[in-house]
């Protein structure tokens, strides 16, 4: 795995820290000066918008991947079509999607929000403002796709960060100098959207070189839905089986243990920071490449992860319910420490499938990974059914490692990489995760656990760079530029 991946790998790191710090920090002042209600009722109207990302129907990811390959191939022709075809096929469903919300967002806030007559009549006068929020989100994750398929992820993560600020920064900014009601807030957010797409588009044009406009190409609109259609259904299908176990914990026990099993969770899959900016690095450099050198970068790939993320995952194990019995106390600490810890086992699975996944869906057979999203959907729904009807909430979480596990065994032998080394590497870490896990729930005192946290962490660290001959080279590499710091 060459530097360029590295470096692009923290890049993306980068860029997925920062927005969610800056999205943390400007909760607070929301609530202080909106009140509860009128927050509760923005967070709801976003999520609806959320709902509609379903238009972009995988054209960014389409674009994203025939982008990177005509890139590659120094073919500029090839890439303005793609990216002119993806840009309106997206304009298009987005302002289809923009008048389905203008018609059905009246009726969403009447039934399904239970607000104020006044709350309400705020949401209709922002309603134009919602229908346009539409056809600019889908057009941005065009131009995002466009600058990520050409591997310029400084460009993208500093497009995405800006926008990021705009988004939290100028409806607060509304808010205290006009009026803090919904509508000029929801106003003020879709202007920042605005904008943030109009910065990232020129990014994208001139990452490019596009300088003129031109209309989508039926044959390149239909190579981009073949692929994007699939992408498609393994985005819903990942999408419902991500909600499945608090949906059927709230209907099989009750509102209060899935207070219990989400926060421990939203904790947890905070860990996906990693595997997620590698996933971002890897889709479009896998989709340049060829077979055989595309499934020697995913096999160091899923060697690096394993080496960076046991250790970070060792120690979340350890120190999770002493986190938790401060920051939530020990009521929910007690139920939701046992579920957290299997969840971060899946949560370290799932960053290996990944990468599997990212792969197959690089080398032009999305149908495959969708299918197994498909096959594994129904499946899932009945563990999740039988373990939390005869163990509740430690069910639910076991439900969810085994449909990790399931993952990662059948992406990786539809990937078709040389499996026996992977799977060694695999276990050897898994063994470690066991170790931390016993350690856990056998050391009582928070002090010793993690001592004993750390002192396996570091063991890992050793066996990694011992066993693989990528990290040994890192390691030398790194010893060589310390010795030649203190040499000069």
């Amino acid at each position: 795995m060459d530097k360029g991946i590295l470096r692009n790998v923290a890049i993306n790191l980068f860029g997925l820290v920062l927005p969610t710090f800056v999205s943390l920090v400007t909760v607070p002042p929301y609530i202080k000066m909106l009140g509860v209600d009128r927050y509760g009722v923005i967070a709801l109207v976003w999520t609806l918008i959320g709902y509609f990302s379903v238009l972009d129907l995988g054209m960014s990811m389409a674009a994203q991947n025939q982008i990177s390959k005509a890139y590659a191939s120094k073919d500029a022709e090839a890439c303005e079509r793609v990216f002119w075809s993806a840009f309106w096929l997206n304009f298009i469903t987005g302002a289809v999607g923009g008048l389905l919300i203008y018609s059905g967002g009246a009726l969403y806030t009447a039934y399904f929000t239970h607000v104020t007559p006044e709350l309400r009549h705020e949401v209709y006068l922002a309603l134009p403002w919602l229908a346009v929020a539409i056809p600019i989100a889908n057009v941005s994750w065009v131009f995002a796709g466009a600058i990520n398929g050409a591997e310029r992820f400084g460009i993208y993560n500093t497009n995405q960060t800006l926008g990021t600020f705009l988004f939290q920064l100028l409806p607060l900014g509304a808010a205290w100098a006009i009026a803090p009601n919904l509508q000029t807030v929801i106003a003020a957010a879709v202007l920042a959207r605005l904008l943030a797409g109009l910065l990232l588009g020129r990014a994208a044009l001139r990452v490019l070189g596009i300088k003129h406009v031109r209309g989508p190409r039926f044959d390149t609109s239909k190579a981009l839905f073949n692929f994007g259609g699939w992408m498609l259904v393994s985005s819903l299908t990942m999408t419902v089986a991500d909600s499945l176990d608090r949906m059927m914990l709230g209907a099989g026990m009750g509102a209060r243990f899935v207070t219990y099993y989400t926060v421990p969770q939203n904790l947890v899959t905070r860990l996906n920071l990693v595997p997620n900016a590698l996933g971002r690095t890897l889709f479009p450099r896998l989709s340049a490449l060829h077979r055989e050198h595309a499934d020697e970068i995913a096999a160091q790939s899923l060697q690096f992860l394993n080496a960076v993320f046991t250790p970070v995952a060792i120690g979340a194990i350890v120190v999770l319910e002493p986190f938790l019995r401060v920051w939530v106390g020990p009521v929910i600490a007690g139920h939701g420490a046992p579920v957290g810890r299997f969840l971060i086992v899946a949560v370290w699975l799932i960053g290996q499938a990944g990468v599997t996944r990212i792969l197959i869906q690089s080398q032009n057979n999305p149908a495959a990974a969708a299918r197994v999203g498909l096959v594994e959907l129904p499946l899932y729904a009945g563990l999740l059914w039988l373990g939390i009807s005869r163990f509740g909430l430690p069910g639910a979480a076991a439900a969810v490692l085994f449909r990790a596990l399931f993952d990662y065994v059948v992406l990786l032998w539809l990937s078709r990489i040389h499996s026996r080394t992977i799977v060694v590497d695999m276990f050897a870490h898994l063994s470690f995760l066991a170790a931390a896990l016993a350690i856990a729930w056998w050391l009582p005192d928070a002090i010793y656990a993690i001592g004993a946290g750390v002192v396996l962490a570091l063991a890992n660290c050793v066996w990694s760079v011992a066993t693989t001959p990528l990290l040994r080279g890192y390691a030398r590499s790194l010893l060589f530029r310390l010795n030649l710091r203190k040499s000069a």
